[in-house]
């Protein structure tokens, strides 16, 4: 009798626990709806303006910005300048400089990624992986192969078979590596001729005795009158945008 009792009670412990928790049938169907609610505006611009938050460092890493930014401020150092131009002039001029050159790459990120994503024809996942196909084919074309080699080997990766199993951020640094690396070659020719000038004003007032005043003082006005009679700002922007790879 009791063994029977055991077994009745033992078979209606589930009905019970369903009983005692009539809602949970009604919390997996909302979570279910919930799964396949498409994104609502509200959360789509929460994610937009989250996503805003990372332009101004997508701006410096994955443009011509540093390109820029390091020529002309070694230019400025060449010239004998310490604060003209100004950080802000320089900084402003090559920011709008890269949009420039980015012009066509940005233009294909924003219809291919950002305006279907902004009319609910795409997901995020989608938007974000359209949106970054233009910039990493800009990217790749602007890379050196041997500082992809180098920034693979640094994150043990091992060697892809096409492009797009590279990660990301691999091309991102290794871009970066690659832009440096052409700054610097662009200010070896730029800051060569502006050195000549200085030695040999240096030589000049050491041979007439004046070894107190300094050849700053002197060279700056030769060096400045060069760079605009060679209209230096236009040869060096135009040396710049040239070597872009669109």
């Amino acid at each position: 009798m009791f063994l029977l009792l055991a077994d009745l009670a033992h078979a209606a412990a589930p009905a019970l626990a369903a009983a005692a928790d009539p809602g949970a049938e009604m919390v997996k169907a909302v979570a279910d709806g919930v799964v396949e609610t498409p994104i609502s505006s509200s959360v789509r611009l929460l994610l937009m303006l989250t996503g805003m938050s990372f332009i101004p460092a997508m701006l410096v890493v994955m443009t011509p910005f540093v390109r820029f930014v390091v020529v002309f401020s070694m230019l400025r150092q060449a010239l004998g300048l310490q604060q003209s131009p100004p950080n802000q002039v320089i900084v402003g001029l090559s920011l709008f400089l890269s949009l420039l050159v980015m012009q066509p790459t940005l233009n294909a990120a924003w219809e291919g990624g950002v305006s279907p994503y902004l009319e609910g024809k795409t997901d995020s996942v989608t938007a974000l992986h359209d949106s970054l196909d233009p910039m990493r084919g800009f990217m790749f074309k602007n890379t050196r192969r041997e500082d992809m080699a180098t920034v693979l080997e640094v994150a043990q990766v091992p060697a892809p078979e096409t492009l797009d199993d590279v990660p990301t951020a691999a091309v991102v640094s290794a871009y970066v590596l690659s832009e440096l690396k052409t700054a610097f070659i662009t200010t070896i020719y730029v800051f060569v001729p502006f050195l000549v000038i200085d030695l040999v004003v240096s030589s000049v007032l050491v041979g007439m005795g004046m070894m107190m005043l300094p050849p700053v003082v002197v060279s700056l006005p030769f060096k400045l009158i060069i760079f605009v009679l060679m209209d230096g700002w236009a040869l060096i922007i135009r040396d710049l945008a040239a070597g872009v790879v669109r």
